[in-house]
């Protein structure tokens, strides 16, 4: 099934089904109020949930509306935790060495992960406010996994039965913040404004064979200012699965229900695919013509990422903003 999440009902929406083909909607009246909700009682509740989108999909749901993805916001609009991991090193290696920094051999044994801010998602359409273009606004084009209760220690075998659904994400970077940030050594807070979160999310199921060992076998395209940017591979070159990444995450702590995991950047080792985010170009740039050409993203740019099936079909809708000046304080 797939489910989403309309601007209305207070801070954390109105959980609704969406059909498969991205087209139609029924609210979850009865079921489950929010999202948030849905997950922390996901044993009690998933197979109502899953009839309800059976029937949506099979033209049987009472009640159903034609999808306005302007009037969604983030599937989760705001979540407890949202741990960033670096699956692919190609990314790691290349954005590291962007700033002067080698990359430890340990990150091809364990996995690379920060917490990031989670308090709220930007809507899946819209707009990106930031201060200044002076700190170097880039997009990340990423998978993410959304998790129910993880019991503190689990290996990731037992990982693979706490994703409950999978989805896109725009992890937002300020580049030109983050070298100051980590000097510092706690790690990244002002480079890391809010993220996107895609207008749908998925359970596994609905990817069919796309799902794999923990892995989306499927390409994550992205367009900046209309042309394509990238659609590198996400089953490729990733280092380390979501199960692995759900137990790093939850080695030495319990998750609680709508724990948001990211990849990380996506990146294959194949440089014709394209890049998921700015800065990785830049750094390719400068170890082809020794400067890079590209500039960080001004007031006025534009992103979309969307990941297709292979019949060409969209899964969980487009990421879509345009980067605008935040006005005030």
């Amino acid at each position: 099934m797939k489910l989403a999440t309309l601007r209305e009902g207070g801070r954390d929406g109105t959980l609704i089904v969406v059909s498969r083909d991205l087209t139609r909607a029924v609210r979850a009246d009865g079921l489950a109020a929010t999202l948030q909700w849905a997950l922390e009682n996901w044993s009690d509740v998933a197979d109502a949930l899953a009839e309800l989108s059976s029937a949506l999909n099979d033209n049987r749901a009472e009640g159903w509306f034609e999808l306005d993805v302007a009037a969604l916001a983030a599937p989760l609009p705001r979540a407890y935790q949202f741990l960033d991991g670096s699956a692919y090193l190609a990314h790691v290696e290349r954005v590291r060495r962007a700033r002067g920094a080698e990359m430890p051999p340990s990150f091809r044994t364990d996995p690379l992960m920060y917490q990031a801010a989670s308090d709220g998602f930007l809507p899946p359409v819209g707009t990106i406010p930031a201060v200044s273009e002076e700190h170097g606004i880039d997009f990340e084009a990423e998978v993410i996994v959304i998790t129910d209760e993880v019991p503190m220690g689990v290996d990731a075998a037992g990982a693979a039965g706490h994703v409950r659904l999978i989805g896109l994400v725009n992890d937002v970077s300020l580049r030109n913040l983050i070298p100051a940030e980590l000097a510092k050594g706690f790690g990244f807070m002002q480079s890391k404004p809010r993220s996107a979160l895609s207008p749908v999310v998925a359970t596994p199921d609905e990817l069919g064979e796309a799902w794999t060992g923990g892995k989306v076998n499927l390409p994550l395209t992205t367009h900046y200012n209309g042309e394509l940017f990238g659609r590198p591979e996400c089953a490729v070159d990733m280092q380390f699965d979501f199960f692995e990444l759900v137990a790093h995450a939850a080695r030495t702590r319990p998750l609680a229900a709508g724990t948001v995991i990211g990849s990380g950047t996506i990146a294959n080792e194949d440089e014709s695919l394209g890049s998921s985010c700015l800065a990785e170009k830049r750094m390719l740039e400068i170890i082809a013509d020794g400067e890079a050409k590209t500039p960080f993203m001004r007031f006025g740019d534009s992103v979309r990422i969307e990941m297709l099936d292979r019949s060409g079909e969209s899964v969980f809708g487009a990421i879509e903003h345009i980067i605008t000046r935040h006005e005030g304080p």
